[in-house]
């Protein structure tokens, strides 16, 4: 886990001090907006018994699917500062409804107490909100970001985004590395035209040369395209002909791995 710390801390070097500000301020008002799901969650015992019934009917694989799509929303947040702003970021259907939002933080926190009290899942379930509850006021004061300031709030989110990370490595969730997936419909609808002028710029795909006067397809990495070679390409990948920049993806786990590297690339900045 410390080496996927650092990638992100050191690419969270390379931002300016506003740019670095208004992550903060982001991260912050986040983990507030979680702690009070928590908070609600915990002080109901309808609402407690719902999600934890939700959780418990959740087979392994789609609570590893939970885990990666709240990674993936806070990968969206950290990677948001790196990005071509020309191209969304994330697609609506990988974001967390309240019910997976809830399932997903009561998970982590069983998970925390577990960690401090081994014998913790081994009580009666009408305990578990009571010995939650006080683990949680134990710890609150840190949970809360009390007493932190500038970027402190970022480091207990990058920790956790490296422990996701990790878990989501150890499940081998992923897929084969290099596989091809298609790009979303908004990251193709988002590239725009630009004409050509001068003449003598060769579209990769089907080898012709793009005519003085014509539209054609500019990705963020700028190079050019015709539109009739490049939507084809793009339903089956998600990259660039020429230097594989990557675009967005409605798959949870290819998402991951692309703004993974986007990370992992700014990081390798700070050795230049």
């Amino acid at each position: 886990m410390e080496e996927e710390t650092t990638i992100i801390m050191q690419a969270l070097s390379t931002l300016t001090p506003p740019t670095l500000s208004n992550l903060t301020y982001t991260i912050l008002s986040l983990t507030h907006r979680h702690h009070h799901r928590l908070s609600s969650l915990l002080s109901s015992s309808s609402l407690f018994s719902l999600t934890l019934h939700h959780l418990h009917s959740l087979s392994f694989p789609h609570k590893t699917l939970l885990i990666a799509r709240y990674l993936l929303f806070s990968l969206h947040h950290l990677t948001l500062h790196f990005q071509p702003l020309t191209v969304p970021l994330l697609h609506p259907s990988t974001t967390l409804n309240n019910r997976d939002l809830d399932s997903v933080l009561l998970l982590f926190l069983l998970c925390e107490t577990h960690q401090h009290d081994p014998d913790f899942l081994q009580t009666p379930f009408a305990e578990w909100r009571g010995i939650l509850n006080k683990h949680r006021s134990d710890t609150m004061l840190t949970l809360a970001g009390i007493g932190v300031y500038n970027g402190g709030v970022l480091i207990p989110y990058v920790e956790m985004v490296s422990r996701c990370w990790k878990f989501i490595g150890a499940m081998d969730c992923g897929g084969k590395e290099g596989r091809e997936v298609a790009a979303t419909t908004e990251a193709m609808v988002a590239l725009p035209s630009m004409e050509v002028r001068g003449g003598g710029v060769e579209c990769v795909i089907c080898k012709e040369e793009m005519s003085e006067g014509r539209d054609v397809c500019e990705f963020p990495c700028e190079h050019l395209f015709h539109w009739i070679c490049i939507l084809p390409w793009l339903k089956k990948r998600n990259t660039c002909p020429c230097c594989r920049f990557q675009l967005p993806t409605d798959d949870v786990f290819g998402e991951i791995q692309r703004l993974w590297r986007v990370l992992i690339k700014v990081a390798g900045r700070c050795f230049d």
